[in-house]
């Protein structure tokens, strides 16, 4: 008697064969993690770079995605693929328009970062030919304004019941804006202040807190740079969600996890009291993406209030 036979092919593509077995068969199911790069060497017994390559075989397939601050994750089946599952069982593919265009390019933005967006690949990800996209778009740059648009019209704005008071209609928007980003790493990245995008949904936000700030003491000119500022303090604070998300996807290695590889370092940094500031302060400090966000726009507000102050009459 023998046993099994291994599956041919490399290392990676073994082990990608097993995760992919228990993606299929339901063992993983959308949202739940799958093995790290850390784990994958240590249960396969192999090198770094292998265990790297097996997440980016099944990030290539769609079957899973990094989340920054949990890991890799089985991906929700998109839409895309289920329409080539369909096709393949004899359903004739819907045509393609603007809307599923749309949504298959924020998908793929998604599930492998803005370099992975393509006209081509989403082509393929549509099962049409390249050139046919370009009937619903000019190109990259205006599909990329049209996936900015559909993202932030997610999460629109409660026009019918507004919270009381200009601090918490701005505060909702950030926090809304805020998780757009987070949901979305690709996003912030993909907007220019000094080249704004053509996105009525993003321009809601402008059009909220100007209304907001009306009555508060502030003229118009300051009341649109205010505006302005509070969506690029979000925006610009969210630009390291991306860079993030990718290194994520690449290595396996959560932002929290490289962190604490590092505090061996950063104590021999700290230990011959070139930084006393830094070294009495970062112990008591519990740095994290969403305090540094809640900080700085509580800063950013309470200085709008004293600036309010100064210019009533």
């Amino acid at each position: 008697m023998t046993g099994p036979v291994a599956p041919a092919g490399p290392p990676y593509a073994r082990i990608a064969s097993e995760i992919r077995r228990r993606i299929e068969t339901g063992e993983l199911r959308p949202g739940d993690r799958v093995p790290s790069t850390r784990a994958i060497t240590q249960r396969w017994g192999v090198a770094m770079a292998t265990a790297s390559r097996v997440l980016a075989a099944l990030r290539q397939e769609g079957l899973v995605r990094a989340v920054p601050g949990v890991g890799t994750v089985v991906c929700a089946v998109p839409s895309a693929r289920r329409e080539r599952n369909a096709a393949a069982a004899g359903a004739p593919p819907p045509a393609t328009v603007p809307g599923q265009l749309v949504r298959a390019a924020v998908e793929l933005a998604d599930a492998e970062g803005a370099a992975a967006l393509t006209m081509r690949r989403l082509g393929t990800e549509l099962g049409v030919p390249t050139m046919s996209l370009y009937r619903h778009v000019a190109g990259k740059e205006q599909l990329v304004a049209l996936m900015v648009d559909a993202v932030f019209g997610e999460e629109p704005l409660p026009e019918a019941h507004p919270p009381r008071g200009w601090r918490a209609r701005l505060e909702l928007s950030a926090a809304l804006q805020w998780r757009l980003y987070g949901a979305h790493p690709w996003l912030a990245a993909a907007m220019n202040l000094h080249r704004p995008l053509l996105a009525p949904n993003g321009m809601r936000h402008i059009e909220w807190a100007l209304a907001a700030l009306e009555g508060t003491g502030l003229d118009a000119e300051a009341r649109m740079h205010a505006a302005v500022s509070l969506f690029g303090y979000v925006r610009g604070h969210a630009v390291d969600l991306q860079p993030e998300s990718a290194a994520t996807r690449t290595s396996g290695v959560t932002a929290e996890q490289w962190m604490e590889a590092q505090q061996e370092r950063m104590a021999a940094t700290l230990a011959d009291g070139s930084f006393p500031a830094f070294g009495a302060a970062a112990p008591a400090a519990d740095l994290t993406p969403d305090s540094l966000f809640r900080f700085g726009l509580a800063a950013f507000l309470d200085g709008l209030a004293a600036r309010m102050i100064t210019m009533t009459p």
